[in-house]
């Protein structure tokens, strides 16, 4: 009896582990199963628009406004120092810069290239040359290229409250 107990036990754990290897074998991915590193604000992925979304949204704003909104985007490039900017690509490798609100909360400066969801104000500014120069040595950028910022630009901003970063 002893010796069927034991065997009655070793079935039942060997089928659980076959069962657990079946639902790994084939898994579906879903956006609940990917895994986001959040910072700021708690926001989720729900409702966040695409690149082509928000680049049209920048298109049909003027100097000074500013809209709230969350959207995924690819990160080109983290302000070295210590993380206190991000770039990222929109719609035809156009860009927004997004700033953190009240400087309350950095991204990891090795993010560049990962997705992210950002959630707060979008808006359309003019930088002038001081604050470009400034951008470009934070950046890391060569004395030649930050000589060769000569010109005001119209850039898009983002003010974000709250970041998801795809791990």
């Amino acid at each position: 009896m002893k010796s069927f107990n034991i065997f009655l036990v070793l079935l039942i754990v060997l089928s659980g582990c076959k069962e657990e290897a079946k639902q790994t074998e084939n898994p579906v991915k879903s956006e609940s199963t990917v895994k986001y590193v959040a910072v700021g604000k708690k926001i989720d992925i729900t409702g966040a628009k695409n690149p082509k979304e928000i680049t049209g949204f920048y298109k049909g704003l003027s100097i000074s406004d500013s809209i709230s909104t969350k959207f995924k985007a690819r990160v080109k490039e983290v302000c070295q120092a210590k993380g206190c900017w991000m770039k990222v690509v929109l719609d035809n490798e156009e860009e927004a810069m997004v700033r953190f609100k009240d400087y309350g909360f950095f991204v990891p400066k090795d993010i560049a290239g990962k997705e992210v969801v950002i959630n707060g104000l979008a808006f359309v500014e003019e930088t002038s040359v001081e604050d470009l120069k400034h951008l470009a040595e934070d950046a890391g950028k060569s004395k030649e290229e930050i000589a060769k910022i000569t010109d005001n630009e119209k850039t898009y901003g983002f003010e974000a409250d709250g970041v998801l970063i795809l791990e």
